[in-house]
Formats: structure tokens, C-alpha cells, sequence
């Protein structure tokens, strides 16, 4: 695993956290048959060899030229592929998808609390907030649509999670909220959530419902992995 660019919080916010950045893929949804359907669509299209189920898998999450340039697509293909799987993607793979079971129990309990939530994905924005709104889960974010941030859609200057929850963090304090390390946790189920929180000093708490493989989430430097959106709630909102 990837280890840490610089040392990540070892806690928590001391009191419940004012704003919770919500990671899509793995986190809320579960968007594996979607995006690896897509995905072994574009390359057998490419005449490219297709990796096992195993290995597509871990395609979900991280910025896909990324995970295709190191899973030995050439690159100068790797425009294309992404090309490729887009089409297959908006042709209807993008709502092979479901929410994950208690994940809108867990935000409503956290909104009620008084946590501002937002969603930060490596996904492009465009097609993040239509997920968001087909599957209802803008109704659960506390600006609606308007809290979904994402990747650029043109691989421009906001592609890596580092990027998008700067971001975020940027547009929430542009409409007043208090967004900063002692306020902000992000949940995830990848290492490039951890790793991209961490480069603006938020800590993480990783999701075990996800596509981490085994210790990767610890590994990169989660303050703490879930196995439930209850033990999430009682996480954030309990005493520390």
C-alpha cells in the first residue's frame, strides 16, 4: 500500500464532527457491478485482455486513467478506453448500482445532529450528481445536489481526491460553513480517500462495507474502520 505523504490526525475532532465528506463509490453505493461491467465492456471492445472479477474490482474508487495506466494499459490509450467505458457507463451502467443498506438511516442521523453532509468522489462531478439524484441521496446532503463535488469529467486540474476535497472544503466555506481539519472527517473505503484527506489534514474513517482490500484502509492511516453505517453514526456522534 501507498503510505502517507505526511502525518495524518491521530484522532478525531474532539467534539462531533460539523461537517462529514461522504465518499460515493464503496461508501453510499454499491457501484461495483456498474463500473466493472462498464469497464470489461470497453476493453474486450479495445481488444484489450480483461483482468479476472477480482482485479476489476479494484478499479472502484480511484481515478480510473490512473488505475488504467497501472494495470498496463498503454498510454496512449488510455484516453480512449475511458472513452470507451464512459459510453458503456452512461448507456446505463451508472445506475447498476444500490445504496448500501443503513447508509440513509446513518445521514439522516448525522443531519439531525446537526453535521453538515457532502459528497467528495473521485468520480466525475457530472455523473456523481446523477447518481445522487436517481438513487434520492441529494435529499439526505444538507445542500442537496449542490453538496455533490467530484473529479473533473476532462481529466482538467481537479482529478485526484486530493484535489476534489479541496474542492469541496473550498465551496462549503464559500457558503459560511466551518469547514476545516478540527470540523471536517472524511469516510471512505479506499486508500485515496485517506491519502487525499490527508493532504489537507482531515482524518478519515474507513468503511469496511467497501472495496478495501484486507489492511489497506488501516495501512494508509484511517483513524478508525467501520464494519456498519450504525457503527459509523455511533462513531462520529459518541463520546471521545
Amino acid at each position: 500500500m501507498t503510505s502517507p505523504a505526511e502525518p495524518l490526525p491521530l484522532s478525531l475532532p474532539a467534539l462531533p464532527p460539523a461537517v462529514v465528506l461522504l465518499d460515493l463509490d464503496g461508501t453510499l453505493t454499491d457501484s461495483a457491478p456498474g463500473i466493472t461491467g462498464s469497464l470489461r465492456a470497453a476493453l474486450a471492445e479495445a481488444g484489450l485482455p480483461v483482468p479476472d472479477d477480482a482485479t476489476l474490482r479494484r478499479f472502484v474508487g480511484p481515478p480510473l486513467p490512473q488505475m488504467l495506466a497501472a494495470h498496463g494499459v498503454p498510454t496512449d490509450r488510455v484516453d480512449e478506453l475511458v472513452a470507451r467505458y464512459r459510453s458503456h457507463f452512461t448507456a446505463g451502467g451508472m445506475f447498476d448500482n444500490a445504496v448500501f443498506p443503513g447508509i440513509v438511516d446513518a445521514m439522516d442521523a448525522l443531519r439531525a445532529a446537526g453535521a453538515v453532509l457532502a459528497v467528495a468522489t473521485s468520480k466525475p462531478e457530472v455523473y456523481a450528481r446523477q447518481i445522487a439524484e436517481h438513487f434520492r441521496l441529494d435529499a439526505h446532503l444538507t445542500h442537496g445536489l449542490d453538496g455533490v463535488f467530484g473529479a473533473d469529467a476532462d481529466q482538467g486540474s481537479r482529478s485526484s481526491k486530493a484535489e476534489v476535497v479541496a474542492h469541496a472544503l473550498a465551496s462549503l466555506r464559500a457558503r459560511g460553513v466551518d469547514a476545516g481539519p478540527t470540523t471536517t472527517v472524511m469516510v471512505g473505503d479506499r486508500e485515496h480517500d485517506v491519502l487525499g484527506a490527508g493532504r489537507h489534514g482531515l482524518a478519515t474513517v474507513g468503511v469496511a462495507w467497501g472495496y478495501a482490500e484486507p489492511g489497506e484502509l488501516e495501512d494508509a492511516g484511517a483513524v478508525a474502520v467501520v464494519g456498519t453505517p450504525a457503527e459509523l453514526t455511533a462513531l462520529l456522534l459518541g463520546p471521545r
